[in-house]
């Protein structure tokens, strides 16, 4: 101050503060209609998504022609006609389910997404794109949560690589959470063995803590994600034709053998590359009609749309993390919810079904997807695969855990080449201690009081030597109560007599 006056000296009031980090940003990776967007290619790079409609805008929202093979089977058939005859209706070619599941995301309450583009409809499936495509994440700080619904696409043991590789890259970089499907999930539990068996035996590492990064989910799921607009003679593959037009005119066929001249121009279409015998109609006018005229062509396709609707639930549980997180927080546990847009599960728990989903000798828990009477579906399980773990036993302990330690950690890089003495070590402490008290006041942290929730501890002495400060390093220390969900409710009950 050179010259008299008054000067103002404006004194920080406020410390630096930790500011949480997203915790329900799913990466979403597979297969798109469209892999450019404004002549700029989306192959393996993470896009922000923000609604189905920003999906869509740079995506593509027409449904993948995915082709089913019709056969007659008398042995565990998918459904029976009128007649008493059984069909088997299984997938011809690859089964695209990125759109599907986008959809199912947004439908259970999903909000800001990433996506990941590996090839468009016409590409085959190859493990290594996708296991190159997780690589991709660990630059990319927003996801928290990794979903990819295609993984069962192929064979369970290339479904296990890659989701071992969802396992690791979450446990290894400690900001993501992987939401897991069950290979074949739709298939039920009588059989040793099983398909959970066979997920069990694939999936996870011999560090079981690393495990609880990771929550599986079964059955797979009757949904209504697709409509019956959506499905047509596309979705019949080639081979089946014959047997379609067979059918037809089975139907068609009066009493006296005869069948009407218009009806068997249409049947002819499905016997001749899509036209009729004299070129009058396609096979776009036969489905028309048919869908209306025909209770055994309706049948077939609803029963493909019935396929089409088959969904793993991994993209569903992404949108109840999101809706939960925001609506209550991530320390919740995101189970007793409604899944929306389910007709039923696939398979039917019951409690004795679920006594090893949920404790199994190896910790391997897999959470149950359940209908109830009057309460519709839902999700009846929060256990990561580390459930002989009394600390990462539940989802939201470890997704607890990872929300503060990120939070932390970003917060921390603001102090990187500050002096490492007592005054940085104070504000280090109160910037830490004011984020977990606001936690605690949340309701995120066990305790009556913020001395029973968290201790933060730092300093020389405390969590430092002489040694760690001459060679630059601050160590702290956090000891935080993490809320775990009531899973067993116990009841007691006893009659009193009576007194007088």
């Amino acid at each position: 101050m050179r010259t008299p006056g008054v000067y103002i000296n404006e004194i920080r009031a406020i410390g630096k503060l930790v500011v949480p980090v997203p915790t329900s940003i799913p990466a979403f990776i597979g297969y798109t209609q469209n892999t450019s967007f404004e002549g700029k290619s989306l192959i393996n790079r993470a896009v922000r998504i923000t609604s189905l409609n920003d999906f869509v805008n740079k995506f593509g929202e027409d449904f993948p022609e995915i082709k089913f093979r019709i056969s007659e089977e008398t042995t565990a058939p998918d459904y029976i006609d009128a007649l008493g005859q059984g069909y088997k209706i299984t997938v011809s070619g690859m089964f695209y389910r990125m759109l599907a599941a986008i959809k199912f995301f947004y439908m259970n309450g999903g909000s800001e997404c990433y996506v990941i583009s590996i090839g468009d409809y016409n590409s085959t499936f190859q493990k290594d794109d996708f296991i190159s495509a997780i690589d991709l994440l660990v630059d990319e700080p927003d996801p928290s949560l990794l979903v990819i619904p295609e993984a069962t696409i192929s064979g369970s043991q290339s479904a296990y690589d890659i989701q071992n590789h969802m396992i690791a890259h979450c446990s290894e970089i400690k900001n993501k959470f992987a939401i897991l499907d069950v290979p074949e999930g739709y298939k039920d539990l009588l059989s040793s063995p099983n398909c959970v068996d066979n997920f069990r035996n694939g999936v996870g590492g011999i560090l079981s803590e690393n495990n609880s990064y990771a929550a599986a989910y079964y059955p797979w799921l009757n949904t209504s994600v697709h409509d019956m607009s959506q499905v047509s003679f596309i979705n019949i593959s080639h081979d089946s034709y014959p047997l379609i037009a067979s059918l037809l005119s089975s139907e068609f066929t009066d009493s006296s053998g005869n069948i009407d001249s218009v009806i068997t121009q249409q049947i002819s279409c499905f016997l001749n590359n899509g036209n009729s015998d004299n070129g009058t109609f396609q096979l776009a006018d036969a489905d028309t009609n048919f869908r209306n005229l025909s209770i055994q062509y309706r049948l077939v396709l609803e029963n493909v749309l019935k396929k089409l609707n088959l969904i793993p639930p991994s993209s569903a549980m992404a949108g109840i993390y999101t809706i939960i997180d925001s609506s209550r927080g991530v320390w919740k546990a995101p189970a007793n919810v409604t899944i929306q847009g389910v007709i039923s599960p696939s398979v039917a728990i019951d409690n004795n079904m679920q006594v090893d989903l949920n404790s199994p000798l190896n910790g391997k828990s897999v959470c149950a997807i359940r209908a109830f009477v009057g309460r519709g579906n839902l999700v009846w399980g929060a256990r990561t695969l580390d459930s002989n773990s009394s600390e990462w036993r539940y989802i939201n302990v470890r997704r607890t855990s990872i929300f503060i330690e990120q939070s932390v950690k970003e917060a921390i890089k603001a102090f990187i080449f500050e002096p490492n003495d007592a005054n940085t070590w104070a504000q280090v402490e109160t910037m830490i201690s004011n984020f977990l008290n606001s936690l605690w006041r949340e309701g995120a942290l066990i305790g009556t009081k913020p001395s029973e929730s968290y201790v933060v501890n730092i300093g020389l002495g405390k969590t430092m030597t002489a040694q760690d400060i001459q060679e630059g390093i601050m160590r702290i220390s956090l000891a935080i109560a993490l809320i775990r969900p009531a899973e067993f409710v116990v009841i007691s009950v006893e009659q009193k007599m009576q007194e007088s």
